[in-house]
């Protein structure tokens, strides 16, 4: 909540009242409940509430003519595609199926879920069983964890551009790096969230 402390002060006010009243306070109410010298200061803040999407006016000519605007994140379906191996590549199983994420990780392009099998991003906090949301696009930067094909199977792993070759970099100081010829490389997209235990049908 992208709020100055005196504006959360009026939506908590609000929040609290509407949910025991069934109603939204006066704009005397909230001066004499916040301790602001005027109504002015409270317009204000209504109105700075207003622009920012938390609530809605009804109608100037009511006096409890407020609302509160529902701010909770929504949710978006994007394409399940199978897994991925966070160890030897495996070549992804592509299934109908859908998963819903928060809107938050989605940021304009195309986006897929992968569950991962294995333990080699483990470091970055990777699990076996987790939900990858990817956005599908074809390069990648240094240090990026990317979904990338090789010789056309599926693997997630840091990846890293070394000249005439990729070095494809587990997260599990166990395990060694995969430096393949690029040309051998396709990469799928970049991983830009997890979801851990979202679906335990999947």
């Amino acid at each position: 909540m992208h709020l100055t402390p005196a504006q959360k002060r009026v939506y908590d006010f609000l929040q609290t009242y509407i949910t025991l009243h069934g109603h939204a306070p006066s704009y005397d109410e909230i001066r004499r409940h916040l301790g602001f010298r005027s109504l002015n200061a409270v317009y204000k803040h209504i109105r700075q509430l207003e622009e920012r999407g938390y609530v809605r006016s009804l109608g100037k000519n009511k006096k409890r003519a407020l609302e509160l605007v529902d701010v909770s994140p929504g949710a978006a379906s994007i394409p399940f595609l199978g897994v991925v191996a966070a160890g030897t590549p495996i070549e992804a199983v592509e299934v109908p199926e859908t998963v819903e994420v928060p809107e938050s990780f989605l940021a304009g392009g195309e986006h897929f879920a992968l569950r991962v099998r294995g333990d080699s991003m483990i470091e970055e906090g990777i699990r076996e069983g987790d939900i990858l949301i990817v956005k599908k696009q074809p390069r990648a930067e240094n240090g990026q964890t990317v979904v990338a094909l090789v010789d056309g199977e599926a693997t997630v792993k840091k990846f890293y551009l070394r000249g005439a070759d990729v070095e494809l970099r587990p997260a599990n100081s166990a395990m060694e790096p995969m430096v393949i010829p690029a040309g051998r490389v396709e990469i799928v997209g970049v991983v830009v969230g997890l979801l851990r235990h979202y679906r335990n049908r999947l």
